[in-house]
């Protein structure tokens, strides 16, 4: 890759890996989990909407909300909702390392809806290593602790939606500039998280440190990240690019132990590198088609959006 492309890939993979660092923070103020997805995915349509308008980037769209719909529900609306709740219990690099999973979700799915590209070999083994260290983070990490159990079953579920995301873009939006189904995606978002800012509003003016954290979510990891996302995808391409999965959980591991004291034990270590291996062997050889690998969109975009790589 050119100079210019590995300083993106760098900018990107501390974007996307201090997510769950801020959401933390966040939750911690005693900011609702509600309030936190909301706030973020606001900031985030206010900047990239114009974006898109002036780009030309929404049109087409007028005949595919449905697509859009389910999108933002299973991109942003759901996933930040719970990972945030998530983070009530769990720590930020715990979080991190479960949506590592990403990919074998993606792979599970896609052996689902398309029986012809069942895994075999070492894909098969792929995915059975990486569910162990899944298992093994929920059965000996987290085992005999409900809340915290409770925490990493929501940050699955969240994995689960970003993993469905992927297959609803290959399907229904993969030729459209991404772009415009992202910042519409926001946009609808931000309407479908009211309900939730209002079950749950914040008892009164968030702190200093949590309002900090809030504009770093939204401007910063949100629309920033995707405008380097889109950058570092020209310049590199979808498949160099894709590599962000595997940085960022590195990343929040880092910051969660050096600056919110989080303790990362041996058995997170090897259930962090049974995932990333395991998803690694798992997604080796996977032809063109539904969840598979991002493909070049218009533009020099990716058709795979973003799923599981921004929390």
């Amino acid at each position: 890759m050119t100079a210019r492309a590995w300083l993106l890939f760098a900018a990107v993979s501390v974007v996307w890996g201090i997510p769950y660092f801020f959401i933390k923070v966040a939750v911690e103020a005693g900011v609702p989990p509600g309030f936190v997805a909301w706030s973020r995915v606001a900031l985030g349509a206010a900047v990239l909407l114009p974006v898109a308008w002036r780009r030309g980037a929404l049109r087409g769209l007028g005949g595919r909300w449905r697509a859009v719909a389910a999108y933002a529900a299973c991109e942003v609306a759901l996933p930040f909702l719970l990972i945030a709740a998530g983070e009530q219990r769990v720590a930020s690099s715990l979080a991190a390392i479960l949506i590592a999973s990403m990919p074998l979700m993606v792979a599970l799915l896609a052996a689902w809806l398309s029986p012809d590209d069942r895994p075999t070999g070492l894909r098969l083994v792929g995915l059975v290593v990486g569910f162990g260290g899944v298992v093994a983070l929920l059965g000996l990490d987290v085992a005999g602790r409900a809340g915290e159990l409770l925490g990493a079953v929501l940050i699955l579920v969240a994995t689960l939606c970003y993993a469905t995301a992927t297959i609803i873009v290959n399907r229904g939006l993969a030729d459209l500039d991404p772009l415009g189904p992202i910042a519409a995606s926001l946009a609808l978002a931000t309407l479908g998280l009211v309900p939730a800012v209002a079950l749950a509003p914040p008892g009164g003016v968030p702190s200093a440190e949590a309002l900090g954290a809030l504009a770093v979510l939204g401007f910063v990891c949100t629309a920033l990240g995707l405008v380097l996302f889109f950058r570092l995808i020209v310049a590199a391409g979808p498949s160099r690019a894709s590599v962000i999965t595997y940085v960022n959980p590195l990343v929040a591991v880092v910051l969660g132990v050096v600056v919110l004291d989080e303790r990362v034990g041996a058995m997170s270590l090897v259930g962090l590198l049974a995932i990333l291996g395991g998803s690694w062997l798992s997604t080796r050889g996977r032809r063109a088609g539904p969840g598979h690998e991002p493909t070049p969109g218009r533009d020099g975009g990716t058709g795979a959006g973003v799923g599981g790589r921004w929390a």
